[in-house]
């Protein structure tokens, strides 16, 4: 069986709301690592070894923080839009697919991620996802809850989850 080749990683900083926002993405612009900080060299730990290239170089900004940008302009679609490599066995990258489609606003529990992964009985499986996803806000973990309606875990700590959810609330109906 042969291993995929790593690619050279750039990596681009954006300023947010939430703090600084680091991506770290191939030549054709694919996101291999994203997060809540400033350091390149943590997210690309986060990678899976067989993906993990050489040296890191900083890029300017360019498609990758624009949807960045635009996510915290409003645009809560924009960074599913942006292509994402990650490397995982095929329940752990159903699950990281499925996450792609949830939408902003309708946030799932990890039983209802499961059953869009393909395996209802996988919840702690849907768990897995969301711990080993190194491509934060591009594979938005942050859209699982429990189903008791807690929070669950985020890499980048509880009170950033909660920012993101009401970010993405949608706005109450309005009424005659």
């Amino acid at each position: 069986m042969t291993m995929p080749t790593a690619p050279a990683l750039g990596w681009t900083t954006v300023a947010t709301a939430d703090g600084p926002f680091t991506v770290l993405y191939d030549d054709a612009d694919t996101v291999h690592a994203a997060g809540w900080t400033e350091s390149a060299e943590y997210l690309a730990g986060l990678i899976a070894p067989a993906l993990r290239g050489g040296q890191l170089s900083r890029r300017p900004a360019g498609p990758v923080a624009d949807a960045v940008t635009a996510y915290y302009d409003g645009d809560f679609a924009a960074p599913s839009g942006v292509a994402v490599r990650q490397i995982a066995g095929p329940f752990i990258a159903a699950a990281w697919s499925a996450l792609r489609l949830v939408p902003a606003g309708y946030p799932v529990t990890y039983d209802q991620l499961a059953e869009r992964a393909g395996r209802p009985a996988a919840v702690r499986g849907a768990a897995q996802c969301c711990v080993r996803n190194a491509a934060a806000l591009f594979v938005p973990c942050h859209r699982v809850t429990r189903a008791s309606g807690g929070l669950g875990g985020f890499r980048y700590g509880l009170d950033l989850k909660r920012n993101l959810l009401a970010r993405e609330e949608p706005p109450p109906d309005l009424e005659d």
